[in-house]
């Protein structure tokens, strides 16, 4: 009980700092403890109406899984059908946020040095690692001694062969350098650029296991519409 209230207490301070929704978004940590809050009180509400042949816990875990259908529906139709419109909003409303705040959240950091390390490419934008020349640090007018540079993990090889350590230095000065230059040190190309590009030529894949998902989730909102209608139906016979 303590734990709980421990943690919820950490995610209202941690809530209350946020200004808008993309702050939310941003916050890795906040954001994958309020998804597996509402997965967890979803899934729960499904278990125990089942069990205890609740309807009104049957209704609202089938209204929540109808509610995610179309908002995944939503989301797959505009991916489809506006992609560069989807595009341009992505650079557009994530690009500054997320540069600005490279630093400020270390779990923002990692996932940002994951996908740039595995996807191979360097900032959001079509102008890959010259995007880095917004943040505070990596600014070629900031005083720290990583300016005009860009994060280890924008580098080819950031691994040192021989030690096995990683050289956290290899982006340093790299903003100075042209296109052409600078490509045989660090990847140049922006990450959602890269990603799209990967989503297009992986589409078939993509839409099958998309396809699949929804299926599933319709499947589970016919069975709990199912069981419902069979304790509606056993609780009117009891009446008469």
């Amino acid at each position: 009980m303590c734990i709980l209230v421990f943690t919820f207490k950490t995610m209202t301070f941690r809530a209350f700092q946020l200004d808008t929704v993309y702050d939310l978004m941003l916050n890795i940590s906040l954001l994958i403890a309020l998804l597996g809050g509402v997965v967890f009180i979803v899934s729960f509400a499904g278990c125990v109406g089942a069990l205890r042949e609740n309807t009104c816990l049957l209704k609202f875990y089938s209204l929540c899984l109808l509610i995610l259908f179309l908002v995944e529906m939503g989301g797959a139709v505009c991916g489809f059908v506006f992609p560069r419109s989807l595009h341009g909003l992505l650079e557009l409303s994530f690009t500054e946020r997320v540069v600005h705040a490279y630093r400020d959240d270390p779990d923002l950091q990692n996932f940002i040095d994951f996908a740039q390390s595995d996807f191979h490419c360097c900032g959001l934008t079509s102008d890959g690692y010259m995007d880095w020349s917004k943040n505070e640090y990596f600014n070629c007018s900031s005083p720290s001694v990583e300016r005009c540079g860009v994060p280890f993990s924008c580098c080819i090889n950031a691994t040192d062969i021989t030690s096995g350590l990683v050289n956290i230095m290899c982006g340093y000065g790299v903003q100075n350098y042209p296109v052409a230059e600078a490509s045989k040190r660090v990847w140049t190309s922006g990450c959602i650029e890269i990603v799209r590009s990967w989503a297009e030529r992986n589409l078939y894949t993509i839409a099958s296991i998309a396809l699949g998902v929804a299926l599933s989730q319709l499947f589970v909102i016919y069975l709990a519409k199912t069981l419902e209608g069979q304790i509606e139906l056993q609780k009117s016979r009891w009446q008469t």
